[in-house]
């Protein structure tokens, strides 16, 4: 993080870099899962298999002090963020399993307004006017994009799909107030959990060949490279930005599946998922135009 900051000039410009490109990885995550095949259990096991082995060597190889890091992950902090992590995880493939992609969007765009309000509540962050109308127009772009979709059938999946947007919120505003805290570690750890917690509800064996390296591309890209570069960038950057930021995955995920897939986008959803984006734009085009500051405040 150190080398990116240096290289855009500000902390706060290299946390908003990173959170974009880890937004990337996340908008892959229904790609992934479609590719896969498999139930959702089986799914969280082996993603979290892939995810382990994934950053176990980059841990090893990165921390310096690693009794300090294991001290620090038993401290509260470090427990209520791994349990954060373990919640949100498992609820994101178990909400896209239990209903519509569509519907478990329209639940994850609250994600600003839970972060900000988390983040306001726990760290005395302030949520400025400009933060608030574009996350409002951002809102309004997924619910045009789902509500087609929505049913009473949906309900056991948006209900999962709250608790993993709370749980998320939770985290990014967790991983700015234990600063101290080792993320890898603490997505490793989560990540060796959900597959203990999998193992036994899961399909038993070997998935096929194609479904395995589904589930090896979501576990290293997703629940490894993007979970870490997520926490890490969002330590920089406003707690209701990061979840502002995180919400361009809405938009982008319909995209991947088509052009995989040939599903078809019809008008709301992709004029729902162009005011997401512009929502987005018009946030960060009038964000860089401010001078920067150490501690901006809106």
């Amino acid at each position: 993080m150190s080398i990116l900051s240096g290289a855009l000039l500000t902390p706060r410009a290299a946390g908003l870099a990173v959170v974009l490109f880890s937004t990337l990885l996340w908008s892959l995550v229904g790609l992934f899962v479609r590719m896969a095949d498999l139930d959702a259990w089986t799914i969280i096991l082996w993603r979290s298999v892939f995810a382990a082995l994934a950053l176990a060597p980059i841990w090893l190889l990165a921390t310096r002090n690693k009794a300090q890091a294991l001290g620090r992950m038993g401290s509260r902090g470090g427990l209520v963020a791994i349990g954060l992590a373990v919640a949100g995880n498992v609820g994101y493939i178990a909400a896209l399993q239990l209903t519509s992609v569509a519907a478990v969007m329209t639940v994850y765009a609250t994600l600003p307004f839970v972060t900000g309000l988390l983040g306001l509540w726990l760290l005395g962050e302030r949520l400025s006017r400009r933060f608030g109308a574009a996350a409002l127009t951002a809102t309004i772009g997924i619910a045009i994009t789902a509500g087609a979709a929505m049913s009473a059938g949906d309900a056991a999946g948006m209900a999962v799909a709250g608790l993993m947007t709370l749980s998320w919120g939770g985290l990014l505003v967790q991983a700015k107030k234990h600063p101290g805290l080792d993320l890898t570690l603490i997505s490793l750890v989560s990540a060796v959990i959900a597959a203990v917690i999998a193992l036994p509800l899961a399909t038993p064996g070997l998935p096929p060949a194609f479904s395995l390296w589904a589930c090896a591309l979501l576990g290293v890209l997703t629940s490894g490279l993007a979970n870490v570069l997520t926490l890490m960038g969002g330590r920089h950057i406003r707690s209701g930005e990061t979840g502002l930021l995180l919400l361009l995955d809405v938009a982008l995920s319909p995209l991947w599946v088509w052009l995989a897939y040939d599903e078809r986008v019809g008008p709301p959803a992709l004029f729902g998922g162009g005011l997401v984006v512009v929502a987005v734009a018009v946030y960060l085009f009038a964000d860089a135009r401010r001078r920067p500051a150490p501690c901006p405040a809106e």
